[in-house]
């Protein structure tokens, strides 16, 4: 698929921080710069204490990666401003990217402490990387995970993204509408986005539209005789229950009935939404418009949404904008960049973790795999378990798992299958991966939401998912740790 403006805009190469350039320099001056690493892209925490997250940018970072290159407007810029060497220019200049890439597929949940991405090759280039791989990844899946708790809310009532006027600048608003379809919502207001990426796109008018007109029922008729097929009238520009509804029943009345066509519904923009809806239900049925929708706006998320249902709310769809498209009340999804590994001569990897006095800044070593355990019985995931390379994934016969930091937790899983959630992206900077449809994206994303159990996905005090280490990472990683209280 042609992505216009946005296949025009994928050579990111200079999307990085100034460090990443320094370090680069620094690691060819050094001698260093084709030492082979492996990096994990990865978070420490769920946004709003949640239960899962939801994969999503992976097609972005695709095109991202398939387009690496240093322009001579580039280059000159970094001669003219800063002090790296010709020899660093020279290398930017023929620069050619050749790592090996794995992640995990979009619409995946995921869980902290998973490598979402994993780049084995050249530090040098695998470094550059770090920036527009946690720029692209964070913010997608930051938003995906919202949408995913919003549509969840909504009990199978259609979600539509209104976001993009409230969004962090052009991007947030195209691919966090993005994000938000694969999570679930039913399509967006954002016009690009479906130009784009071919989401459904939903709108029907502001209150400029009502308010341009003498009177209330007058631009209602304007409207109806434009989209007869497709009348969706705003009726709180003045008053919901004594002018909207009204104008909105004689406009299905007067204006579309005589053409044969049915009035599709109403919006609520603002008020008691749960009173509002209510008696607009009465008044629209008691004038035989019962097949007429109640869509409503302003400010929702899915705690508001929720209680909106609770209280008996008569709601056939929402339209959620600022507190989606910003993610508002966790604005930040923290995932950060490690290295876990070197190779030597030889392609012997060798491990390699960072130690902090926070517990859960120490990062796992080695190059990994995440396997995932399902129950066979019923169908529900029951564990992530992270493990080395080169491990053997379990075949269905006894499995111990343990909690990493208690290790006296542990369970004993049996009548289970077992799926590899890290596939290969790239191989020696060439793509290997079919970049899947939107649309079975978007199922896949359901599927994997209706694979945790409930329990999993509540939004407060949520039952948390077990992500454990194999016995021989565990043991690596507690080597360590025990190595350098000696140093």
């Amino acid at each position: 698929m042609d992505y216009g403006m946005w296949s025009d805009r994928t050579n990111m190469s200079m999307l990085t921080d100034f460090y990443e350039l320094t370090m680069a320099n620094g690691y060819l001056d050094n001698d260093c710069g084709n030492t082979v690493v492996y990096f994990d892209a990865f978070f420490r925490n769920i946004p709003e204490n949640g239960g899962y997250a939801v994969m999503a940018g992976i097609e972005q970072v695709i095109d991202y990666l398939s387009n690496l290159s240093f322009s001579e407007a580039d280059l000159e810029f970094l001669m003219k401003n800063y002090h790296f060497s010709d020899k660093f220019i020279k290398y930017l200049r023929d620069f050619s990217f050749t790592c090996d890439v794995w992640a995990i597929p979009e619409g995946t949940v995921v869980f902290p402490g998973e490598p979402l991405i994993k780049v084995r090759g050249p530090v040098i280039q695998a470094q550059l990387l770090e920036t527009a791989l946690l720029c692209t990844i964070n913010h997608q899946t930051l938003i995906a995970t919202k949408t995913a708790r919003i549509v969840r809310a909504a009990e199978g009532r259609p979600i539509m993204e209104f976001g993009a006027r409230r969004a962090q600048g052009f991007d947030a608003s195209v691919l966090g509408a993005r994000a938000a379809y694969i999570a679930g919502a039913a399509g967006t207001s954002c016009t690009i986005c479906g130009q784009q990426f071919n989401i459904p796109l939903s709108g029907t008018m502001a209150h400029s539209w009502v308010m341009l007109f003498d009177n209330e029922f007058d631009s209602f008729a304007a409207y109806a005789k434009t989209y007869p097929k497709a009348t969706l009238l705003l009726v709180d520009t003045y008053d919901v229950l004594r002018s909207g509804i009204p104008n909105a029943i004689r406009c299905a009345k007067e204006i579309l009935e005589p053409m044969g066509e049915r009035l599709k519904g109403i919006r609520i923009d603002s008020g008691d939404l749960t009173y509002m809806t209510q008696q607009a239900r009465q008044m629209l049925d008691a004038a035989g418009l019962t097949d007429c929708k109640i869509t409503v706006s302003n400010a929702l998320d899915e705690y508001l949404i929720r209680d909106l249902i609770n209280q008996g709310a008569c709601i056939d769809s929402f339209g959620v904008g600022e507190r989606l498209i910003t993610s508002k009340a966790e604005p930040v999804f923290g995932g950060v960049y490690k290295i876990s590994a070197t190779e030597d001569e030889n392609g012997n990897v060798i491990p390699k973790m960072k130690i902090s006095e926070n517990a859960e800044k120490v990062t796992n070593p080695c190059s990994k795999k995440i396997v995932r355990f399902y129950d066979e019985a019923t169908g529900k995931a029951m564990a992530d378990v992270i493990m080395t390379a080169d491990e053997k994934v379990p075949d269905g016969s006894a499995y111990e798992i343990f909690d990493p930091l208690q290790t006296w937790k542990s369970k004993m899983v049996e009548n289970y299958r077992t799926r590899e959630l890290l596939v290969k992206i790239f191989d020696g900077g060439k793509l290997v991966y079919e970049k899947p449809p939107i649309e079975d994206i978007r199922a896949y994303c359901t599927k994997e939401i209706d694979s945790l159990w409930d329990s999993v996905k509540r939004f407060e005090n949520p039952h948390k998912y077990y992500v454990d280490l194999s016995p021989k990472l565990w043991k690596i990683k507690d080597d360590i740790l025990r190595s350098y209280k000696h140093r």
